[in-house]
């Protein structure tokens, strides 16, 4: 079993060499070292300022302490000392100029205290202690002095630029806002990796997270276009052995295509275990508001665990535009009386129905570009156009394609 002595020597030979892929895993709790009771201490300050130079010494004592906190399953406590050795490789990592080698560190200490995070706030949640995630919102406090380390550095060739970190830093902040609910928090750090020149140059699992977060985002922006584009990317270039990220991209990117009128095969949901979303798609496809009442009913609990209930209430408005369609498409008139609307909508379930508050749904659609035409009050009717009455795509400011 190791030493302390062999440990820090082993670090100081690593940190020397600049290896950062070695020193991660030295700093790293998922390595074996973290069980060995001679590396579980609670004060290695001495020990270490005699073997490292400063901040190492002070990052590496942080270390072993977690190593000791972790051993007596003290997770706050374990939280604290990464936190702390975080801001002392802040220290160190600023200092390698025309660098980047500690990336794999930083990489490491950040996803490290992520999970300290989580477990931190699991287990006050359990002892009835503190407020709801406030472990992982003081995580994202302390990540952010790592971004604004690799945002800065603008004097780097960019062979060494510290810059290709953002992105690991961004998909850890994108986590805990998602969780925290503060989605606005993600503004500045989608700007800076959109605006970054090397935003495409990312490792590819990198960009296969960072593109299904700002997805969802766009999603709940009702940017459906750019959330169909980026969702597809990530479910697309998401390795296929990983079905479960796979059907994650699935749950959010079914519901974008159905607003841009693709509606999913049955196939494509059975081998992703999303029957879920048959019957929604079938009553959107078939103008069926009971049965797309019935469907949202029926699995309200896994539409509102993934957060897309709502998302999927809105599918209404063109469920309600095929309706309306297959109205016209019945009467064979270009002079629709609202009764037969209203008639429609109340043998679909919809009992109360009347008639102001058909107009209000059918000028809704109208406003959305799904119908054109113009209600005639007086004489009660919908008078649609004799071209193209139900187009395909809405006006480019709604932002939806209907198919």
């Amino acid at each position: 079993m190791q030493t302390l002595q062999q440990y820090l020597q082993e670090l100081k030979y690593y940190i020397w060499q600049m290896d950062g892929s070695m020193c991660s895993e030295l700093l790293s709790f998922r390595h074996l070292h973290v069980k060995n009771q001679r590396l579980q201490l609670e004060d290695a300050h001495s020990q270490c300022s005699q073997a490292l130079d400063s901040p190492y010494d002070e990052l590496v004592a942080a270390h072993l302490r977690g190593c000791w906190a972790v051993a007596r399953s003290d997770y706050v406590e374990a939280f604290a000392c990464e936190a702390a050795a975080i801001q002392f490789f802040v220290r160190a990592f600023q200092s390698h100029k025309d660098t980047n080698w500690g990336l794999p560190v930083m990489y490491t200490l950040i996803s490290d205290l992520h999970m300290f995070a989580r477990m931190a706030d699991r287990d006050q949640k359990r002892k009835g202690v503190g407020k709801p995630n406030e472990t992982v919102e003081k995580a994202a406090d302390c990540m952010m002095s790592c971004f604004r380390v690799c945002v800065g550095d603008n004097r780097s060739s960019l062979d060494v630029s510290k810059k290709w970190g953002i992105i690991a830093v961004v998909n850890h902040l994108f986590k805990i806002y998602f969780k925290i609910n503060k989605l606005q928090l993600c503004k500045p750090l989608i700007r800076a990796i959109e605006g970054s020149t090397i935003r495409e140059n990312f490792r590819v699992s990198h960009l296969v997270t960072y593109r299904y977060y700002v997805g969802r985002k766009a999603m709940f922006d009702n940017d459906y276009k750019l959330a169909a584009e980026y969702l597809t990317f990530a479910f697309e270039h998401c390795h296929r052995s990983s079905r479960r990220n796979k059907r994650l991209a699935l749950v959010y990117l079914i519901p974008v295509k159905m607003f841009i009128g693709y509606m999913p095969s049955i196939e494509v949901l059975r081998q992703h275990n999303l029957m879920e979303f048959s019957d929604v798609a079938r009553s959107v496809q078939e103008g069926n508001l009971r049965l797309l009442n019935e469907a949202l009913s029926r699995h309200e609990a896994f539409f509102i665990k993934f957060g897309i209930y709502l998302i999927l209430e809105r599918l209404k408005v063109i469920m309600y535009r095929n309706l309306f369609k297959k109205v016209f498409l019945l009467l064979g008139t270009h002079q629709l009386p609202l009764k037969a609307f209203i008639v429609t909508l109340q043998m679909l379930g919809e009992e109360d129905m009347d008639i102001d508050e058909a107009q209000c749904i059918i000028a809704n659609l109208i406003d959305k570009n799904y119908i054109r035409g113009y209600i005639s009050y007086q004489h009660k009717k919908l008078v649609i156009s004799k071209q193209n009455p139900f187009p395909r795509l809405p006006s480019p400011d709604a932002k939806i394609a209907i198919g």
